[in-house]
């Protein structure tokens, strides 16, 4: 039980010390978060699917290379049509929400 209180507390801390209240650094990491969810959605439904990324690139008409960077968590480029492409070729439905900012 010791150890969670203090990385929780050290999450806090590196918060507090880097993002605090400055709202430019607040929704960088916003984003940074949406960017990882959606790189690790691709990976996860990709490998439930089992299909390599060369596969599932020729499924959608791309190359590997693009597959690879839509699973990369640091990648900013992840357009509504590609992820449409995935979301039929692994059988899913897309789907967009606009949630309230408030936490």
């Amino acid at each position: 039980m010791g150890k969670d209180k203090k990385k929780t507390d050290a999450v806090k801390i590196l918060h507090d010390r880097y993002i605090g209240d400055d709202t430019k650094r607040q929704a960088s990491l916003k984003e940074e978060r949406v960017n990882a969810e959606v790189a690790a959605a691709i990976y996860e439904m990709r490998n439930k699917s089992g299909l390599t990324q060369k596969q599932l690139a020729e499924i959608i008409g791309t190359t590997q290379s693009v597959i690879s960077r839509l699973e990369d968590a640091d990648y900013e480029g992840h357009s509504l049509s590609m992820l449409s492409r995935i979301a039929n070729a692994l059988n899913k439905r897309l789907s967009v929400k606009f949630l309230s900012a408030s936490k």
